[in-house]
């Protein structure tokens, strides 16, 4: 990532054209990361792999994009003797293509090295926009220098009216490759991913042309990126809401079997009960709120580690697993209740 700045910082006129370029991209980044977090805060992914999610976005699929996008560009330049084509055929053909291809390489190493860290459509999609919103920070530092004369235009353009862009279209890819996990086949990613990488790619040439064709970037945001943004928050609600009765049915699988009482599972499963089971173990001081976190995260956890083995996936260490993540919930609940 240092040297993908790097060579964007090579075209600014002076340091502070950099270090203001590099503080207006951490706007759209934060706005989505603040958003990837809220999506993933049941059953947050484990922090490491998603700053390697982050740098893979930022510096391997941005690099190699920027390399392979220039080559077709002046390749293309010197075919058809017009710049100007040779833009389009960059940006509707080229960059969808590469980007789209590198950013999905990158949720699928994920996948294949930390298998454990997927558990459905979820975890594809937050490990997707992680690295999607690497790619789209990177980027949007290389064009808030290049295009330093009409900075406020390509803001409110880059920054405001399109952030979620790159992470729409590789969240393709990383749904495909999230849902591929709880088929009961452990190849589905093979024939699953491909289908993921080729709505990526579609969806990213369709909204490149439409710039390109389009003069007026708030038509543009109204027509395209403002329908799309609740389209996608549609299938994000319903996704979530698909996790959380699938958490709740493998919870009152162990609340059958004596682990749970059903007013812990209602508490676990929805919004509100996890807020007020927080406020109420807060009333009883620092330990047993703390003690109220390790009992959600852990019961989660549970929920997940089970519902892998539904699916047909459980690891050899299922059983050590399940008999630590029960003892941690069990003595969390000593604590927030006062039993010890």
């Amino acid at each position: 990532m240092i040297g993908v700045i790097w060579i964007a910082s090579q075209s600014a006129s002076d340091s502070s054209v950099l270090s203001t370029a590099i503080l207006l991209a951490l706007v759209p980044l934060g706005l989505v990361l603040v958003v990837v977090f809220w999506i993933d805060r049941w059953e947050p992914e484990p922090l490491p792999t998603l700053i390697v999610a982050f740098l893979w976005g930022a510096g391997v699929a941005t690099a190699i994009s920027m390399l392979v996008n220039t080559t077709v560009l002046y390749a293309a330049a010197e075919s058809t003797l017009s710049l100007e084509g040779a833009f389009q055929i960059s940006a509707v053909v080229s960059a969808p293509l590469i980007e789209e291809t590198t950013k999905g390489l990158g949720v699928l190493i994920i996948f294949l090295i930390w298998r454990r860290t997927f558990n459905g459509a979820v975890d594809g999609l937050v490990y997707a926009s992680v690295i999607a919103a690497g790619f789209a920070f990177a980027e949007n530092i290389g064009y808030f220098i290049r295009f330093w004369d009409s900075i406020t235009s390509i803001f409110i353009v880059r920054g405001l009216f399109s952030p979620f862009a790159h992470v729409t279209f590789t969240a393709c890819t990383g749904l495909a490759i999230g849902m591929s996990a709880r088929r009961r086949s452990p190849a589905a990613w093979v024939w699953m991913t491909p289908i993921g990488l080729v709505c990526a790619i579609t969806l990213h040439a369709i909204w490149n042309g439409v710039i390109a064709a389009s003069g007026n970037p708030f038509a543009m945001f109204i027509l395209v990126s403002l329908p799309i943004f609740i389209v996608c928050m549609g299938i994000v609600a319903w996704l979530r809401w698909a996790e959380r009765m699938t958490m709740r049915n493998r919870l009152d699988d162990y609340a059958r079997a004596g682990w749970f009482a059903p007013a812990e599972v209602q508490m676990l499963t929805t919004g509100g009960g996890r807020k007020a089971g927080k406020r109420w173990a807060s009333t009883r001081g620092p330990q047993a709120a703390y003690a109220m976190r390790v009992f959600q995260k852990s019961s989660a956890e549970l929920a997940q580690l089970r519902q892998q083995a539904v699916d047909g996936h459980a690891q050899g260490d299922f059983s050590i697993r399940e008999t630590e993540l029960l003892d941690r919930i069990t003595s969390a609940r000593r604590t927030f209740i006062g039993a010890e």
